[in-house]
């Protein structure tokens, strides 16, 4: 489940006014009441509506068949244990059926690449939960430069909310006299061994609009939090302030505050001699991807003309040395490192120590490149990796003090297997995924559906090569957030879906950015219809190929992309069998004052605003859901503990639409944050529910 929470977020302060002129939607709200997450009457109509849904669902024959493949591949000690790399060592955190809560954990980068490393237990989670009596989920952790101590960030119930607690790695214990936060949306980092820039909730004023850190403030080891020393303070009306800092091996390292005015746009400030911050002369839309050799790499998200420069086109990586800054609005030489084309994108960005990696897609298809300096000519040489074409490429990490990087491949039908670069630009396979069902009798196709406005929209058809007519499929999409959906092996697809009959089918709508910032920015705000429009076009492109028919239609989609179905839904209900939507957002009336909800404007725009609030109320699936239109069967799945979005939304509309007498289901998971799910029983739960519905609603198997 996506919807990012603090890099780049975004809000519009509403005044009072505007809020209350936002109209009879929010006054006539009769499921309102279903807001109070933990109150004790919602709590008791969910517990209602889980005995329902449980009743029907884990009654299916093949339920508990299907629990008990998801969660045995969950648990399978032949997973690739994916890891940080950080010094000479690797860190993995790792969940099976004797560790539900996880272990954190080490090896060095040598053996790592044997097929058993040996691993050194640094951090038990299940034994710290019941030796402290918490329900501790993790959520990662930020180490010093000696790499002595860590901070560790664990989560009641897998929420956003941390307790930021300091660990001795030697030791391995928390030392009381560490660095310690008590629960909050809080950031941490370390700036050096003995000195922490943080976020976290000191009072009012302290917390933005959207419920993270306002104010960053610099701690210096032995100090009371009420002593550290404030650095920084952004405004209530945006997303958040924190620091990251760029490591390096000299011991050198460089902060950056880095101020989210929305989602999307962000001013970043480095530190001056006389300990104030100096805001860096870069467009709002620059992205910040990281620091290596004394350059500092981001990504543009819009054309960008420096002042007595030439003009940099979105989507663009850039360079520029530290050294060659100045202070003021002076605007360093730029490099520029890449350009991607019409049909491709920079995806992601990592530096290490030696070099920036960028996974860089053609037409949804992946490619890795490293970009690397050489001081003395002051150039840059760009290399593609070789590795595996027709799928997806992920960089798993990068090493700040040493050469070491490590990438992912893989596709719909291809296991994913996990490449190590010693930093000679020559990746080799060290470990790799067992198959988990049968894909020799697959085949995966990319079609292109044409959109109202005669926008192509590419899509991936995954089905059985041989397969007889149309036969029961699952459309799944996202469409936010600059988000790119690509190729991707999936063992709940494979087992539960594609293994008996059915058509897995992944579009690639705008909103999200497969072709970069444009596609993105092409579904923003006032034309959020056109990512709507585009599902919808590859929903009857496939009808349209016989691929399937509209009784045999599922969709999908979690977050942003569970208001993609639900929108959808509501929209064309003539044009799908089944709906199964996780984790959403739904209100989007009231979607700014629910959870970190007005972190999202910038994506979504602010219903306080009459203009935005109009557009809004056109494809806000709660308002205008209604009695008098036959819906496809839909399911809901959420979880208490989200403190993102919260399962607000699929309370109310699940609660709307059953006394509308539509045919609806519901589940929450207590645990597991805007994930639904805080180990793998929960997750074996959550995907053997949703294929169980779908496969009845859709006819697959029966």
């Amino acid at each position: 489940m996506r919807l990012g929470v603090w890099v780049a977020l975004s809000v519009g302060a509403a005044t009072i006014l505007g809020w209350q002129a936002m109209g009879a939607e929010n006054v006539n709200d009769p499921y309102q009441w279903l807001e109070d997450i933990h109150g004790e009457k919602p709590m008791a109509w969910v517990k209602e509506q889980n005995v329902k849904t449980l009743g029907v669902l884990t009654t299916d024959p093949d339920y508990r068949k299907d629990y008990d493949a998801v969660l045995k591949v969950l648990d399978a000690t032949d997973r690739i244990p994916y890891g940080n790399i950080d010094h000479n060592f690797v860190f993995n955190f790792w969940q099976d059926a004797s560790h539900p809560k996880g272990v954190w954990r080490r090896t060095s980068i040598a053996d790592y690449a044997n097929p058993n490393p040996t691993w050194e237990t640094l951090l038990d989670l299940d034994k710290l939960s019941a030796d402290e009596h918490e329900n501790w989920v993790w959520k990662g952790a930020d180490c010093t430069p000696s790499l002595t101590r860590c901070l560790v960030n664990l989560s009641r119930g897998g929420g956003d909310a941390v307790v930021v607690r300091e660990f001795d790695l030697a030791a391995k214990t928390f030392p009381k006299e560490g660095f310690n936060l008590p629960e909050a949306k809080a950031t941490a980092t370390y700036w050096s061994e003995n000195t922490v820039l943080f976020g976290t909730d000191f009072g009012p004023g302290s917390m933005t609009t959207s419920g993270y850190p306002n104010v960053v403030k610099l701690w210096a080891r032995g100090e009371p939090t009420s002593a550290a020393k404030t650095v920084f303070t952004g405004k209530l009306s945006d997303v958040s302030s924190g620091a990251v800092v760029f490591r390096h091996s000299s011991g050198d390292n460089t902060a950056i505050i880095q101020r989210g005015v929305s989602f999307f746009e962000s001013e970043y400030y480095l530190p001056a001699p006389d300990g104030t911050w100096t805001k860096l002369p870069l467009p709002l839309l620059a992205d910040l991807k990281g620091m290596t050799k004394g350059q500092i790499v981001f990504t543009l998200r819009s054309d960008w003309t420096p002042p007595g420069g030439v003009k940099l086109a979105h989507g663009s990586l850039i360079a520029f040395a530290l050294k060659d800054y100045k202070g003021g609005d002076n605007v360093p030489p730029i490099t520029v490192l890449y350009v991607p084309g019409p049909r491709s994108t920079v995806d992601e960005v990592s530096t290490g120590r030696d070099a920036v990696y960028a996974s860089i897609y053609d037409n949804v298809i992946g490619s890795i490149h490293a970009f690397r300096l050489d001081p003395a000519k002051d150039t840059w040489s760009d290399t593609k990796l070789d590795l595996p074409g027709h799928g997806s490429t992920h960089i798993v990490s990068t090493n700040d003090y040493g050469p070491e990087a490590e990438f992912r491949f893989e596709n719909f039908v291809t296991p994913t297997t996990l490449y190590a670069d010693s930093g000679n630009d020559k990746p080799v396979a060290v470990k790799s995924l067992p198959a988990r069902f049968d894909a020799s009798n697959l085949t995966t196709d990319q079609f292109e559906a044409t959109s109202k406005d005669g926008t192509k929209i590419p899509y991936f058809v995954t089905r059985a090569k041989k397969i007889a007519g149309p036969a029961p499929t699952v459309l799944y999409g996202y469409g936010g957030f600059e988000v790119s959906e690509t190729p991707v092996y999936s063992t709940n697809f494979g087992l539960l879906w594609l293994s008996k009959g059915g058509v897995y089918v992944l579009a690639n709508i705008r909103g999200g950015g497969e072709f970069g910032p444009a596609w993105h920015q092409a579904a923003l705000n006032e034309n959020r219809q056109k990512a709507y429009d585009d599902f919808q076009a590859v929903a009857a492109d496939l009808i349209a190929r016989g691929l399937t028919t509209t009784k045999q239609l599922g969709i999908m989609g979690g977050s942003n992309g569970g208001l993609l179905v639900s929108a959808n839904m509501v929209e064309r209900p003539d044009l799908f069998g089944a709906v199964v939507c996780q984790v959403p957002l739904i209100d989007m009336i009231r979607y700014t004052q629910i959870g970190a909800g007005a972190s999202w404007i910038a994506e979504y725009g602010d219903p306080a605003d009459p203009k935005a609030r109009a557009w809004i109320l056109k494809y806000s699936p709660y308002q205008n859901v209604s009695a008098g239109v036959k819906y496809p069967p839909v399911l809901f799945v959420t979880a208490t503990s989200d403190d993102r979005v919260t399962p607000v939304h699929a309370r109310k509309m699940a609660a709307k639409m059953l006394a509308q007498g539509h045919d609806v289901m519901f589940y929450e998971n207590t645990d597991g944050g805007h994930a639904a799910a805080a180990n793998h029983k929960q997750a074996a739960e959550m995907w053997a529910l949703s294929f169980v519905y779908l496969r009845e609603k859709l006819g697959l198997g029966k």
